[in-house]
């Protein structure tokens, strides 16, 4: 077979988790590796970053995601600094709000304690003083919630996107645009990808950032990788009588809305009894879901909403991790030229740059340097040993 390139590091997927590893390659290592990035889906029309809710949070339950949570939203705050005013990305605080039930109370009480012990400025409500905080919330079967007024929040992830790409472009990295049919490998170690216009590149070392899609490229290598996609649908609706300065509202119920502009973004996270494996290719939003589920409870826990009308919608996966809803980062034990970078059910867009960071770090140095996300390696799930994120939405 004839090799056609042969690149230091590349990248499968070339979104936020693969845009991120190869901008902050370029900066780690000053540009001393050839990298090329592999992206179906140049345009990234269908990718889980172009069809996120942009949000960012640090109520989270493992210390290690806290961090990429801060490291993200220093990022944030800091790219028209680094840049310019086109660099944007419209970062707007307007905090989370993370309710429960009397159920779910000593859950939200031990992550609340991780979060303050990471300096999280997470501000513990109970009832009373959730009705007092925020008037139009119905605190029926609510026992307390949690609000990181001014640590969390929305963005625009387009923005970001451009943001890497165009210096990516500017440094010449290649986004080539293909799918990755089959990975060879040599004995400990990945030689190189075929892909499916029969052009064959070989690689120093292979970067899995291919979100939902994980799993399957991880299995072109024989490995196995427990992320497969979940379907998620995305709402616009249009309320005029909804509340100024609605933060976004998480739910025990799996439901969740914030502003957006003029309007707000509302969503469902379903019990994991009904959250099926999706097709990856069914971007058709769940509009039967509305009416039959969110809608309802919308209403219910914010009355004004029951005057509202759907706007637009859309659908888009995470790249969920099944054995524990967390990532997995770092090399593969048998290959360690294989890195992952995958498996974030839901938050990876807000931890892309803390997560491309590292990968870039231990492809440069065998070692994390900014933040230590060893807790993330491969090595639990070949012993079935989970790291469970309990604060998944």
């Amino acid at each position: 077979m004839n090799d056609a390139a042969h690149y230091d590091v590349v990248i499968a997927g070339g979104a936020a988790i693969g845009a991120a590893v190869a901008w902050q390659l370029l900066a780690v290592d000053g540009g001393a590796k050839k990298i090329a990035v592999i992206e179906r889906d140049r345009m990234f029309r269908d990718a889980s970053t172009s069809r996120s809710a942009a949000s960012i949070r640090q109520q989270f339950s493992t210390p290690e995601n806290i961090r990429l949570s801060q490291y993200g939203l220093e990022f944030l705050a800091g790219m028209a600094e680094r840049q310019s005013p086109q660099a944007d990305p419209g970062l707007i605080l307007g905090g989370y709000l993370i309710l429960a039930s009397q159920t779910g109370l000593a859950a939200l009480q031990d992550n609340h304690r991780v979060q303050t012990a990471e300096g999280a400025p997470i501000r513990f409500l109970d009832a009373r003083a959730l009705a007092k905080s925020f008037p139009w919330l119905v605190c029926d079967a609510i026992a307390a919630g949690a609000f990181g007024e001014a640590c969390e929040g929305w963005f625009d992830a387009d923005a970001l996107l451009q943001f890497f790409w165009r210096d990516l472009r500017a440094a010449g990295v290649p986004l080539i645009e293909a799918e990755i049919t089959a990975i060879d490998t040599a004995p400990g170690r990945v030689t190189n990808v075929r892909l499916a216009d029969g052009r064959n590149i070989g690689c120093g070392a292979l970067v899995n950032a291919c979100g939902p899609g994980a799993g399957a490229l991880a299995a072109l290598a024989g490995r196995l990788l427990p992320v497969e996609p979940r379907k998620r649908t995305v709402f616009v609706v249009d309320c005029p009588a909804a509340p100024d300065g609605l933060p976004l509202v998480a739910d025990p119920s799996g439901i969740w809305v914030r502003p957006e502009g003029r309007y707000h973004l509302a969503g469902y996270s379903p019990p994991a009894a009904h959250d099926q494996t999706a097709d990856p290719h069914d971007l058709e939003p769940d509009h039967g879901l509305f009416e039959e589920t969110l809608w309802p409870a919308l209403a219910e826990r914010i009355p004004v909403f029951e005057t509202l009308k759907v706007i637009n919608a859309w659908a888009g996966h995470y790249d969920f991790n099944t054995l524990d809803q967390n990532a997995v980062i770092g090399p593969d034990p048998e290959l360690p030229n294989f890195i992952y970078a995958n498996g974030f059910s839901g938050h990876g867009l807000q931890h892309a740059p803390g997560v491309g960071r590292a990968v870039a770090e231990w492809l440069t140095f065998g070692a994390y340097r900014s933040i230590d996300l060893s807790v993330f390696a491969y090595d639990r799930i070949a012993q079935n040993r989970p790291l469970i994120e309990r604060a998944v939405i």
